[in-house]
């Protein structure tokens, strides 16, 4: 089995030496790089999509918070960081632990060992939803709440088309309106089931049962919703399609 693939994130030298050293017991954590702000660890996350970052909340440029908000790529994450008031926000981004600095090596392993066993938890989560092809796994809501005005709304699942990356946040198109979530496109695509929602651009995550028709254009690939609406298929994106044809 392929190691799994870390980033360290955090401006601090000492801290970045620290985590290095505890991850030299796990020969099975591969550490790929690091970073010393919030812009630098968005732009390595996205690029080298690693399975584990370790996470620095008070950074430059961007907090830990606001990276996560701009990711593509979604990784686990383990937070560090020096003040205890962000444990709550924290684990509202289900990262998989926080690390209150400074941290002893049992605190290190306990994380450590959460993303092993939640690793083992996907493995198996994965194998449970081939066998129970087209029922709702656990974990996925059939509804979800989205913000209008100053009020939140109950959306349907089977009612979104399609979701477009805007910035920082992500726009919800479902049949009769549009919604603007305060989640990034990549942490929205983690909570949504795959069977039915998957990526065809860095920009869109379509919904299966609403696709009407394919077609391509010259070396162009594109999606033709049932809103008659087309969306252009990243070549990056091509196999999620592909995975479709019979």
């Amino acid at each position: 089995m392929l190691p799994k693939t870390v980033l360290i994130i955090d401006d601090e030298d000492a801290a970045r030496l620290i985590i290095r050293q505890y991850l030299e017991s796990y020969p099975e954590l591969e550490i790929i790089g690091e970073c010393r702000d919030g812009m630098e660890a968005v732009a390595a996350i996205n690029r080298l999509e690693p399975d584990l970052v370790f996470l620095d909340i008070q950074m430059p440029c961007l907090s830990g918070f606001q990276v996560i908000r701009q990711l593509v790529h979604i990784p686990q994450i383990v937070f560090t960081t020096a003040y205890d008031q962000y444990a709550l926000k924290a684990f509202d981004t289900n990262a998989v632990d926080y690390l209150l600095k400074p941290y002893t090596r049992d605190r290190f392993r306990q994380a450590v060992d959460k993303v092993i066993v939640r690793n083992h938890y996907s493995h198996s989560k994965i194998a449970a939803m081939a066998e129970t092809a087209g029922d709702t796994p656990a974990g996925f809501y059939d509804r979800i709440l989205l913000e209008n005005g100053h009020r939140m709304v109950s959306l349907a699942i089977d009612d979104i088309v399609y979701l477009e990356a805007e910035k920082d946040y992500t726009r919800v198109h479902a049949t009769r309106l549009s919604y603007l979530s305060n989640f990034g496109i990549g942490v929205l695509e983690q909570r949504l089931n795959p069977a039915v929602f998957f990526r065809i651009h860095r920009s869109y995550i379509v919904n299966i049962r609403h696709i009407k028709e394919l077609y391509r254009d010259k070396s162009d690939t594109y999606l033709v919703m049932n809103n008659e609406l087309s969306l252009k298929v990243s070549r990056g994106y091509a196999d999620n399609v592909r995975r479709l044809m019979y």
